[in-house]
């Protein structure tokens, strides 16, 4: 066997499974030369590479060696450049994807790993022919795997051709076709298979209320937060952001009072960003606000480029006066957005209005009916005063974001959204002061061989609840987006509960 069928078939599989079919092997050579020692000669020739042309349009240039051993660094590896950004994946033949298999660098930007957000999951290399098997058995086998595999097998043919020709060879059109019929009858494009009537709320445990099966909203496991405070100061998050999407985040925490939504505008619109029909994309109004909801929106709808929000939050609960439009705050001097977004009386207390948490609420449901929001939420607020929103909407709110972390814990909060469907997100989950130097949960991390802030964060994802974490630093960004694949066992749980403090209050 040589190495097209030994190992230039996995990563052929990828491509025919992300670009669609073959249309021709432009050029390929095939050198067929062997060390005289080995007692052993390949049937067709060691090394071979080719110029593969796609009929979507991708040119890869394939190489394939008998020369290279396994443990070469590069023995499986697939490299995809595009006019947006680039794609590496480490190996193209592994069973399960770790941390770092996948690098992805945005359009003029360096590569950083793009975790997969879910726990390390290893298949054998028989589990494919046994999942063939089951379904053939139960008369619902698809055709499109074999298909892929026959149109694969003749890309490798038509290598062989060109190599030996030294011509173009088109690829077989009648395989083609059929990839594109097997492809027209994709999972994605099928009607959706009836399953179980329970399903998993995001964390990997299954939820079996019927409220949060049919009205909880589906969330990423871990989000980023996109606010510019840290440490009482001001910092840019802009690069972080543009990090966190190359990563693999897609759900983004804005709010109006950050001031930086225009520059995240600009980052979604430029080339290599996410298409806006993949991100999550959270927007809230400030507190001076509350009588100005629908101005407020529309001023961060344009800000950000985009035509409606995933779902808009009210920041607080407490209505403050207003100073008019918040737009773009991070332009201005630091002075005039204190002015702006904390305005005080004449005794320095904040300016507050009489404006009731049932009015606004109303106010951000007009939003909604005007198609601004697909969702509406609340920040900040007490279990007293969600039942309150919950007693008077229409729409009931789809998102509930609050302080919460290992001595926040927030359960009875949690746990009355959760039987309502309604989804659970947690910021600030890494900056009260002493978490991460916790003996439990740094020996929870020594366990599981990850970083103290990844079990943290991992305390949130085990319970279906979205935490938010904030970093500058990139490979803190990557490392947080990993936290949602570690799985925590029963005795995690225990340890981690206990740090609850009824006392907590941030300093």
């Amino acid at each position: 066997m040589g190495p097209l069928y030994d190992g230039a078939v996995y990563p052929l599989s990828l491509l025919v499974d992300w670009f669609g079919p073959v249309a021709a092997v432009r050029t390929a050579d095939a050198l067929d030369v062997w060390p005289d020692r080995e007692e052993r000669k390949p049937s067709r020739p060691a090394h071979v590479e080719a110029t593969v042309e796609f009929a979507s349009g991708p040119i890869v240039r394939l190489t394939a060696s008998l020369y290279a051993p396994h443990r070469s660094r590069e023995f499986n590896s697939l490299e995809l450049h595009g006019d947006d950004g680039s794609l590496y994946l480490a190996d193209s033949g592994a069973l399960a994807a770790d941390r770092d298999t996948v690098s992805v660098g945005g359009s003029g930007r360096q590569y950083v790993s793009a975790p997969h957000p879910r726990p390390r999951r290893e298949r054998r290399y028989l589990s494919g022919p046994e999942r063939l098997a089951e379904a053939l058995e139960r008369g619902d086998a698809s055709t499109t795997g074999g298909r892929r595999a026959a149109h694969v097998v003749a890309v490798c043919n038509a290598i062989e051709r060109a190599a030996a020709e030294g011509s173009r060879v088109g690829v077989d059109d009648a395989l083609t076709d059929g990839i594109r019929r097997a492809d027209s009858d994709s999972p994605s494009t099928r009607p959706p298979r009836r399953g179980p009537a329970t399903r998993s709320d995001g964390g990997g445990r299954a939820v079996d209320s019927p409220a949060v099966r049919d009205a909880a909203i589906r969330l990423p496991p871990v989000g980023f937060g996109c606010s510019r405070y840290r440490d009482g100061e001001y910092v840019d998050r802009i690069d972080s952001v543009a990090t966190a999407l190359d990563a693999g985040y897609r759900l983004l925490d804005s709010a109006e009072l950050y001031g930086n939504e225009s520059r995240i505008g600009d980052l979604l619109a430029a080339p290599g960003s996410p298409d806006r029909g993949g991100l999550f994309v959270i927007g809230k109004v400030w507190n001076t606000n509350h009588e100005h909801v629908l101005e407020a929106c529309r001023g961060s709808l344009a800000e950000l480029g985009i035509d409606a929000f995933d779902s808009y939050l009210l920041h607080w609960p407490e209505a403050w006066a207003y100073q008019g439009p918040l737009s773009d705050l991070a332009s201005k001097p630091p002075a005039e957005q204190e002015r702006l977004t904390f305005p005080t009386d004449e005794n320095g207390d904040p300016a507050t209005v009489d404006a009731d948490l049932e009015t606004t609420w109303q106010r951000l449901e007009a939003l909604y009916e005007r198609g601004l929001t697909r969702t509406l939420g609340v920040c900040n607020v007490s279990l007293s005063q969600l039942r309150r929103i919950a007693d008077v909407a229409r729409i009931p709110p789809a998102v509930v974001q609050v302080e919460s972390h290992p001595y926040l814990p927030r359960t009875e909060l949690v746990e009355w959204c959760h039987e309502r469907g309604i989804r659970v997100i947690a910021h600030s989950p890494l900056s009260a002061s002493g978490l991460l130097e916790e003996p439990a949960i740094c020996d929870v991390a020594d366990e599981h061989g990850v970083s103290p802030a990844e079990i943290a964060l991992a305390f949130h994802v085990d319970r279906g609840v979205v935490p938010i974490p904030a970093s500058n630093d990139p490979d803190h960004v990557v490392a947080n987006l990993a936290a949602a694949r570690v799985r925590l066992s029963d005795a995690d749980r225990r340890r981690l509960g206990a740090l609850e403090d009824p006392e907590f209050t941030r300093e």
